[in-house]
C-alpha cells in the first residue's frame, strides 16, 4: 500500500489473523503520520448490528486536517443484504478522500461485495490466507524481523513444530521471546529452552524426520506421538519408503522434475523428497521396504509394538555400510 497505489476501498481477506492484522495496522500507522487520526478513524464491528446509514455517512466524511479518512469495517463475511446493498451501492462511487477497510475472515468471490470491492482497483483485494505448513518457519522468520529479532530456519521450524502453524499463536511467542532473549537473535536453543510444546505432533513431521536420518529428532517426535498408533505410523512410513525410491530412481535418471507427476500429488506435498533420496542409497530403500514385511508381523504380534516400531526407526535412520562387491 505505497502511498501511489492508495485505492478508496480494500478488502482485507483471509483466515490469517496475523496478516489482517498487519495490513489494517499499516493502513493504521500511515493515517497516524497525518497526527489527526482521532479525528479521522472510524472503526466498526459489523458482527454487532452495523447501523448502515451511519456508517455510509462516516464514509462520505470529509477528513479533518489529514489527506485521508479511514473507515475499517471488521467483520465482513456474513452481512445481511440489507447492510452489504448499501455498501455495494457506495464502493460504485466511493468518496475520494476515505479509505474503507472491509475486512473478512472469508467472503465469496461471486458475492455483490466482493465483486465492488475488487472493480475499485487490481489490488484492492489483498489476500490473507494461510501458509502452507511447509512455508510457515520461512514467514516466521520474517515476523521475527518485525520484533527486533534475527532467527534462523532451524529455530523456525522448531517453534512452528512446538508452538503450531497459527500465526497469531507464533506471533505471541515471538514477542514473549523477544523480550526474553538478550542477543539480537533468537537461537535454535532458545525456542528449546523457553517455548513449550503446545501444538499437536503431527505424523507428517516423524516421516520428514526419518526421511532425512534425523534420528534424534525422530526418535523425539515418536515418543509424543499419539498411543496405539503404531499401526497407522508404519503405514505412513512404508508409503514415504515407496516415495523415496520412486524419487530415487527418477533422480537418477535426471527426470526428477516429474516427481509430483508421477506420484500424483501436489509439487509442494514432495518438495523435499529429491534431497532426502540423496542421503539413502537405493538398496537401503529397497531392503527397509523388504524389512517392512517382518516389523508388520512384530507390530501385530508384539506386546511392545512400541518398541518394535522404535527400533525400526532407528534401523532407518542409520546409514548402513556399503555391501561388499
Amino acid at each position: 500500500m505505497s502511498k501511489a497505489e492508495l485505492l478508496p476501498a480494500y478488502l482485507i481477506i483471509g483466515a490469517d489473523e496475523y496478516k489482517r492484522s498487519h495490513a489494517v495496522s499499516k493502513m493504521r500507522a500511515r493515517l497516524e503520520e497525518s497526527g489527526m487520526a482521532a479525528f479521522n478513524l472510524d472503526e466498526r464491528d459489523m458482527t454487532k448490528d452495523p447501523a448502515i446509514d451511519d456508517i455510509i455517512a462516516s464514509l462520505n466524511t470529509y477528513p479533518m486536517g489529514s489527506e485521508f479518512r479511514l473507515v475499517i469495517l471488521d467483520g465482513c463475511d456474513k452481512l445481511p443484504k440489507a447492510v452489504s446493498e448499501p455498501l455495494v451501492e457506495y464502493l460504485a462511487s466511493p468518496a475520494p478522500t476515505t479509505v474503507c477497510l472491509l475486512v473478512a475472515n472469508s467472503l465469496a468471490k461471486n458475492t455483490r461485495l466482493y465483486k465492488a470491492v475488487a472493480k475499485v482497483g487490481a489490488k484492492a483485494v489483498i489476500d490473507c490466507a494461510p501458509k502452507k505448513a511447509w512455508e510457515m518457519p520461512k514467514q516466521v522468520v520474517g515476523m521475527a524481523r518485525h520484533h527486533g529479532k534475527t532467527m534462523g530456519l532451524p529455530a523456525a521450524e522448531a517453534l512452528v513444530s512446538r508452538a503450531g502453524e497459527s500465526s497469531r499463536m507464533l506471533d505471541n511467542e515471538l514477542v514473549r521471546l523477544a523480550q526474553m532473549v538478550e542477543g539480537p537473535e533468537i537461537t535454535l536453543a532458545d525456542v528449546e529452552r523457553l517455548v513449550v510444546r503446545t501444538a499437536e505432533v503431527k505424523p507428517w513431521d516423524l516421516l520428514n524426520a526419518v526421511s532425512a536420518r534425523d534420528m534424534v529428532r525422530a526418535l523425539e517426535l515418536l515418543s509424543l506421538q499419539p498411543e496405539r498408533s503404531e499401526i497407522r505410523l508404519f503405514s505412513l512410513l512404508v508409503t514415504r519408503l515407496r516415495e523415496l525410491i520412486v524419487a530415487r530412481s527418477l533422480d537418477a535418471r535426471g527426470a526428477g522434475s516429474e516427481l509430483a507427476h508421477t506420484l500424483g500429488v501436489q509439487s509442494w506435498q514432495v518438495k523435499n523428497h529429491l534431497a532426502w533420496s540423496r542421503t539413502w542409497r537405493m538398496d537401503e530403500l529397497v531392503g527397509a521396504l523388504s524389512d517392512a514385511v517382518d516389523v508388520e508381523a512384530a507390530l501385530k504380534g508384539s506386546k511392545d509394538s512400541q518398541l518394535a516400531l522404535r527400533l525400526w526407526i532407528i534401523s532407518l535412520c542409520r546409514r548402513s555400510p556399503r555391501p561388499s562387491r
